[in-house]
């Protein structure tokens, strides 16, 4: 006996993505064609947004921009590297190289955000020592963190959402760090012609916080 559950399943998934394309085809392409075919020429983003991989966490929506606006790289807690020339392929590096040197954006925002399931592995640790495609690549990447986990731990202990939020919010801090490590990135902040910004984004009341550049806390946009 065979179970068609399965494919009735990838059916309905792809059905659903098809249905949202069509969506985008009548409301956002079919009555936005010259802005189109301006970006089928180039884009001139002004903005790079580091923002996680969760689903809920979307940049293009928070942010309500079209289009072109802004160039987005998203991976596990929104992190940044620190700068490194060793063989390996250097997937986040490459977009910010190509982001600064290429684009030539303005600002650089590392957006972290609430609930983030990355950060909470690094605070528990759970996945340490995990074989790779068990969970070993997720924690040797959020490995990142560990210096700043402790602090955070010793103050606010390694579970419940005060201490979370704090792992959430110091990611943001390493990761604005990390991009300081990049010369390319170190020089044009120093020449004023780069940006850099920490925000965070709360999930359960949509609200959006700015990195305060003297303390490094955050606190609501107004």
């Amino acid at each position: 006996m065979t179970d068609s559950s399965a494919p009735q399943s990838e059916q309905r998934v792809l059905d659903n993505l098809l249905e949202g394309y069509r969506r985008f085809r009548s409301s956002g392409w079919s009555p936005n064609r010259e802005r189109w075919a301006r970006l089928s020429e180039g884009q001139q983003p002004e903005v790079m947004i580091v923002a996680c991989s969760d689903s809920r966490v979307d940049p293009s929506q928070i942010f309500d921009v079209d289009p072109g606006e802004i160039f987005v790289v998203r991976n596990v807690a929104a992190l940044v590297p620190p700068f490194e020339t060793t063989p390996g392929h250097h997937g986040v590096s490459a977009a910010l190289e190509f982001a600064v040197q290429v684009l030539k954006v303005k600002e650089i925002v590392v957006m972290g955000h609430g609930m983030c399931g990355g950060c909470k592995a690094a605070l528990t640790q759970e996945l340490h020592g995990t074989e790779p495609g068990q969970g070993g690549f997720i924690a040797d990447w959020i490995s990142m963190l560990d210096e700043a986990r402790g602090p955070v731990a010793e103050q606010f202990g390694t579970s419940g959402r005060p201490a979370e939020r704090q792992m959430e919010q110091a990611a943001v801090r390493v990761s604005l760090e990390n991009l300081m490590t990049f010369p390319c990135v170190r020089q044009k902040v120093g020449n004023g012609d780069l940006k850099l910004r920490g925000a965070f984004f709360a999930i359960s009341d949509g609200q959006l916080h700015l990195m305060d550049e003297t303390s490094g806390e955050f606190a609501p946009a107004s």
